[in-house]
């Protein structure tokens, strides 16, 4: 491999917030973070040395998307998910997350419900809520480790109501890639319904089988469906805020536009153009290593836990750097588990419960880190479980 993986990097007081926010989410400094979803892995050079040249050129006002901003997305869907794209349905906004918040502004009143799939990320609670909109959850099933879509489930919870649904895709925190079958069958109940699709896209490129982008299927399913991505997860530049918004549908793209305006998100961080500028045209091959790495790191917490005879389940993931690991053959007070975690193997892990109450007994564990690392981890997890 041409690139360093395994480098120890110490991020204490760098002021991120996986490290330097220990104290403040966990009550605890002295632990070790396996949390917040950005990796301990350094960006690829060349974005780092194209921010370089950025700032010693010593300018930074306001910066905008330049025609080869747009035909570098444009080439990395074709390139990367085999989708071709056009550049007016491409809108720069500065993070999946605030762009999420506006579409559940521009497409539904107050009141109205917004359906998700549980367990999932938890932002995507938080601003049904904030925009004081009705939360619908749509449960996964899992079944001998495997999730899958309950759209029987989902039938029955449409009312009139309901406006937007939103998939995670590939899902956080369960790993799963979403199968093109799977994908048709969910877009023919929202469009049979008038349910706008909004799809969270950006661990698209963290996958480790093939990833199919949900309005790349047909032009009824893209214009019915609203994609947010970003190089941010890729390439370890979620602090840049530089993501952006594909839809092909004009109306609802204007109408989207609206609220990115009226909430002032639209101004992407000068560093963040460069930096996705640089990724999707130079850091390819970057990524295949990172793939390959992760892949690895998964093998090895999988062959860890067994071997070590843990009764901790690891659910292997098709895509992201994100473990869903299950302790419900452990200790059944889930409280106990997350204080055993807490203050005897020092780990910080996201809780499962966060993601949904399906997430009970389940814990959510960052493996994009050094394996020397990653083994340090789970020898502090396996000898308390």
């Amino acid at each position: 491999m041409i690139y360093n993986f395994d480098e120890l990097i110490d991020r204490k007081n760098t002021s991120c917030v996986k490290y330097d926010a220990l104290k403040k989410y966990f009550g605890y400094e002295d632990l070790q973070p396996l949390w917040v979803a950005d990796m301990d892995f350094k960006t690829p050079d060349v974005i780092i040395n194209a921010m370089k040249e950025k700032a010693e050129a010593g300018l930074f006002g306001y910066p905008i998307a330049t025609e080869k901003t747009y035909n570098l997305v444009k080439s990395w869907m074709k390139k990367r998910h085999n989708w071709d794209i056009d550049t007016s349905w491409i809108n720069f906004v500065n993070g999946v997350v605030p762009a999420y918040s506006a579409t559940v502004e521009a497409f539904s009143e107050e009141g109205d419900e917004i359906i998700v799939q549980t367990p999932v990320y938890f932002p995507l609670f938080k601003h049904i809520k904030s925009n004081n909109r009705k939360l619908v959850k749509n449960p996964l099933i899992e079944e001998n480790g495997y999730y899958r879509m309950d759209l029987e489930d989902l039938k029955s919870k449409i009312s009139s109501k309901t406006k937007i649904f939103v998939l995670c895709s590939p899902h956080n925190p369960v790993g799963r890639v979403w199968d093109k079958e799977e994908l048709e069958e969910l877009a023919k109940i929202c469009i049979e319904n008038n349910i706008l699709m909004i799809s969270d896209e950006i661990h698209a490129d963290i996958v480790f089988k093939k990833f199919i982008p949900l309005a790349s299927i047909s032009e009824e399913i893209a214009n019915n469906t609203l994609t947010l991505n970003s190089p941010g997860k890729t390439f370890n530049t979620a602090g840049l805020n530089c993501a952006y918004a594909i839809c092909k549908n004009e109306n609802l793209m204007n109408r989207f536009k609206n609220v990115v305006e009226k909430r002032g998100i639209s101004s992407v961080n000068v560093f963040g153009f460069v930096a996705l500028e640089a990724a999707y045209e130079y850091s390819e091959d970057w990524l295949e290593e990172l793939l390959v790495y992760l892949k690895n790191n998964i093998l090895f917490t999988k062959n860890y836990l067994e071997k070590n005879n843990s009764k901790i389940d690891l659910i292997e993931p098709e895509s992201t750097y994100l473990l869903w690991l299950s302790f419900k053959n452990t200790i059944s007070d889930y409280n106990k588990v997350k204080q055993k975690l807490l203050e005897e193997s020092k780990v910080a892990l996201n809780e499962g419960s966060s993601f949904g109450l399906e997430g009970k007994g389940y814990f959510r564990l960052n493996c994009a880190l050094p394996k020397e690392s990653l083994e340090k981890a789970l020898c502090k997890i396996v000898t308390k479980f």
